[in-house]
């Protein structure tokens, strides 16, 4: 007999992680190895386990699902990552998936979808809930790369962001010329980079003195 999928749940939940583990304890070629109710636990249980599948939440306090995947993919490239989650919004799918999600549930899917899409990601196969794969076609296609508005796309404190941004400021100083936390910060920051569609903060800079959000004196 092969041995049996190994899998990390991970959800700031307790009553998620119970449901899925109760389900997923019924499949006889799946087995739960252990719970993580927070990324940092994440990727301290995958340096522990390794184990073949983590089932990732992405909105969770401390340390969230994007920067966790990618920490658990540093400690265990093996290792694949399936999102499950409430949001299907671009500032969440894109981050996911760059950071080195496989597929992307949403937490409606039926118990027999999740236990398939378990299965296939160990044989590498992603599988993306159908609204996030139209996003992922879309943006392949350059759908909107070319016609993107950011003072329509951003909000105002995106802007102001995005000003600082290319003003040269870390996240500490954005922080403390906006009054906001640092976390805050890092919010807006992955919202930028998602909606432009850009890779990191150099290209945010670049493209805010391109595109004129920031004007020189």
């Amino acid at each position: 007999m092969n041995e049996p999928i190994t899998v990390l749940l991970v959800d700031d939940h307790q009553l998620v992680r119970q449901g899925v583990r109760a389900f997923l304890d019924t499949q006889p070629d799946i087995e739960v190895v252990g719970e993580a109710g927070s990324g940092e636990m994440a990727v301290t249980l995958v340096n522990q386990f390794a184990p073949d599948i983590v089932l990732m939440d992405l909105i969770m306090p401390g340390m969230d699902g994007v920067e966790a995947t990618r920490r658990v993919k540093q400690a265990s490239p093996r290792t694949q990552i399936i999102i499950l989650t409430s949001y299907h919004q671009d500032e969440h799918i894109f981050p996911a998936i760059r950071a080195g999600a496989l597929s992307y549930l949403l937490k409606d899917v039926s118990p027999a979808g999740l236990a398939d899409t378990v299965r296939k990601a160990a044989a590498g196969e992603a599988i993306l809930h159908p609204q996030v794969a139209a996003r992922v076609v879309q943006e392949l296609r350059g759908g909107r790369r070319d016609n993107i508005n950011p003072f329509t796309e951003l909000s105002e404190r995106e802007i102001e962001t995005l000003r600082l941004i290319a003003a040269g400021l870390s996240n500490h100083e954005i922080a403390n010329r906006l009054t906001i936390s640092e976390k805050t910060v890092k919010s807006h920051v992955s919202n930028i980079l998602s909606k432009l569609h850009l890779s990191d903060r150099t290209q945010a800079a670049v493209y805010a003195w391109r595109e004129g959000v920031v004007r020189r004196e």
